[in-house]
């Protein structure tokens, strides 16, 4: 008995103990899973607080997208230096810049040295538009002064030390500022003026402002100024309005009040060196018999030659003065050369207009001519010259694609169209079928064109892979494009192709995804079978924007256009509405994308002509300005937001 007692004791015993290791067990998990928790908490907000927690190298502190404002907020001056990891500059630099950072820690009061990794810190990089590298920037009261000098420790130090002085201010505006009251008599007295019509909100404008006012003040040194101008056309809407202009910013060319487009870069070199070649005359003279012969037999392009017998003809005047509006499409030349007078069989006072040889044919004139008289208006010339500046049938490529070939309707061959010695004979035994067609079809424009230079045009009219040597394509307008149906290419073949696209016979080529199933979300989901009916709808407003999956800003702008969708989801009248443009044809040249997200308002009652949102903001309130400023009619009262 006394052993039962004894064995079942000591059963209870080790149940007991093994109820509390349990229990001490769970305890610990417990408290080990607490602390995890409480562990991950923890690096989270240490990740956070790195996130704007500015850190410091050798004495350069280490600035990013995140931290830059806040550090730059409270100090009066700030040198940063732009670099990349690896700029081979900015790696020899390194040693130095952290120099001057000692040196400037010393100044009194100290300066702070800074530097920004541009090829990590994007948004940085966009905003101070950094292209080279090392870059340096001068922050003085959260305003930026570009460092122009040479890249030494000294020269750095001096122009720091300059401007931290309090007697420092900065050099005047070399950017003339023109009004409604000015404009005309700055313009007028000009031999040669760059204005730029700006807005202060434009994201663009405010991003050219220092390249501008940089190549203002360089062009403002030389042995005869170039000046550069701006004007508000917010407040100076007259003078807007008088010139057209429609975006910001936009630049024009004014030569003693005759406006020209700018069509340069945008950067503070480029427009300098732009502004230089612009400042020279638009026709450049030929001395030599040679080089009128070495045009004809091996150029490429229209030859265009004034003959004159000096400058002070009235009608060399009237030559230069017609070519400064067309010096971007066309190289212009004149002579005054009696020997080549009389090889060109020309007299002083006319204008002649020859193509290479290669592409001479028995279909059209060898030579245009036109004389030049003392009455003729300056755009008798260049109408002159823009309708004779095309052979029959020229050679297309990407070179003179958008100066030769922007006519539509176009007419393109392709096939592998080579000039050289080896091969002429076979590209001009093609180009003389073609030739057959187009002089009986004078309202096009015809061309032939390499088909490895337009393999994705190919591709794009489903003609890549059609097994034919040569393959045939209407390039329409509103970017209405057909096909050839891949056939044994001839004279007949490409004759009555091109006859039943003149009787609206052919149905056009249009790239696009599955039209969708069910659109009836508040954005709009359009491709490109869908666009005229959607976006080319004249009973509605609608409000497109072209995107492209891989594109961040795009992804950024995804929420906010949603909620835009869902503000007029209910407004008969409104249409917001997107497009995959990599993926689908935009049937309509006049909705251009040459970045993404590209938006565009299509107003019911004027569908070719649509608004281009270019403000820098891409909220909703800025969205939402945007539609009801353009709406025809809304269907329901303002929201104010």
């Amino acid at each position: 008995m006394e052993l039962k007692k004894a064995s079942s004791l000591l059963l209870l015993l080790l149940f007991a103990q093994l109820a509390l290791t349990a229990l001490a067990q769970d305890e610990t998990e417990s408290d080990g899973e607490g602390d995890s928790d409480s562990d991950e908490e923890e690096e989270d907000d240490d990740e956070e607080d790195e996130d704007d927690t500015v850190k410091e190298e050798n004495g350069v502190w280490i600035l990013t997208d995140a931290n830059y404002d806040s550090f730059i907020a409270d100090k009066e001056i700030v040198l940063i230096e732009f670099h990349a990891p690896w700029c081979e500059h900015c790696k020899q630099f390194a040693a130095a810049y952290e120099k001057i950072a000692s040196e400037l820690k010393e100044h009194d009061p100290p300066i702070h040295v800074a530097k920004v990794d541009g090829s990590s810190q994007s948004g940085l990089g966009m905003r101070f538009d950094i292209g080279i590298y090392p870059t340096f920037k001068i922050i003085k009261n959260g305003e930026p002064i570009h460092y122009k000098g040479q890249v030494s420790k000294d020269e750095i130090l001096s122009k720091v030390k300059e401007i931290a002085s309090p007697d420092w201010v900065p050099p005047p505006e070399a950017t003339i500022v023109l009004t409604e009251d000015n404009f005309d008599d700055v313009i007028n007295k000009a031999d040669i003026i760059l204005v730029e019509f700006y807005a202060p909100w434009c994201g663009h404008c405010k991003k050219l402002a220092p390249q501008y006012e940089e190549a203002a003040q360089e062009l403002s040194k030389r042995p005869v100024p170039i000046l550069l101008a701006k004007v508000d056309a917010t407040t100076e809407t007259k003078l807007a309005n008088k010139y057209q202009v429609t975006g910001y910013p936009t630049l024009k060319i004014f030569r003693k009040g005759k406006p020209s487009e700018y069509n340069g870069p945008r950067d503070t070199y480029g427009i300098i060196e732009y502004m230089i070649e612009q400042s020279g005359p638009p026709s450049k003279q030929i001395q030599a018999l040679k080089q009128v012969q070495e045009f004809l037999k091996d150029g490429d392009d229209v030859i265009i030659v004034g003959i004159f017998n000096s400058e002070q003809d009235p009608a060399y005047d009237i030559y230069q003065d017609a070519g400064n509006s067309i010096r971007e499409d066309y190289r212009l030349h004149h002579t005054f050369s009696p020997e080549i007078q009389k090889f060109l069989k020309a007299s002083p006072g006319q204008l002649l207009m020859m193509q290479p040889e290669k592409f001479n044919s028995a279909y059209e004139p060898k030579v245009h001519t036109f004389t030049i008289k003392d009455s003729s208006p300056p755009s008798e010339v260049t109408d002159f010259i823009t309708n004779n500046a095309l052979p029959l049938v020229g050679h297309r490529k990407q070179s003179n694609d958008a100066k030769r070939y922007s006519k539509r309707p176009l007419v393109v061959v392709y096939y592998g169209v080579d000039f050289s010695f080896d091969y002429r004979v076979a590209t001009q035994y093609w180009r003389k079928k073609v030739l057959e067609v187009a002089k009986d079809f004078p309202e096009y424009t015809f061309a032939i064109a390499d088909e490895e230079d337009y393999s994705s045009e190919l591709n794009s009219l489903g003609l890549a892979d059609s097994g034919e040597e040569v393959n045939a394509a209407i390039l329409d307008v509103a970017g209405k494009k057909y096909a050839m149906e891949p056939e044994e290419f001839d004279t007949d073949t490409l004759r009555d192709f091109v006859m039943a696209f003149k009787k609206g016979k052919l149905k056009p080529v249009v790239k696009s995804q599955p039209v969708p199933k069910s659109n009836k979300g508040p954005v709009k989901v359009v491709v490109g079978k869908t666009f005229s009916e959607i976006v080319m709808d004249k009973k509605k407003d609608v409000l497109i924007e072209f995107y492209a999956p891989w594109c961040g800003h795009c992804k950024q702008l995804e929420p906010v256009y949603l909620e835009l969708g869902k503000k007029y989801k209910n407004d008969e009248n409104i249409v917001i509405a997107k497009m995959d443009a990599t993926a689908n044809d935009v049937p309509n040249d006049k909705y251009k994308t040459e970045g993404f997200p590209t938006i565009y308002f299509a107003r019911s009652n004027d569908k070719d002509n649509p608004i281009q949102y270019d403000k820098g903001d891409r909220d909703l309130e800025s969205l939402s300005k945007f539609v009801e400023e353009h709406a025809t009619k809304l269907s329901r009262r303002k929201v104010e937001l």
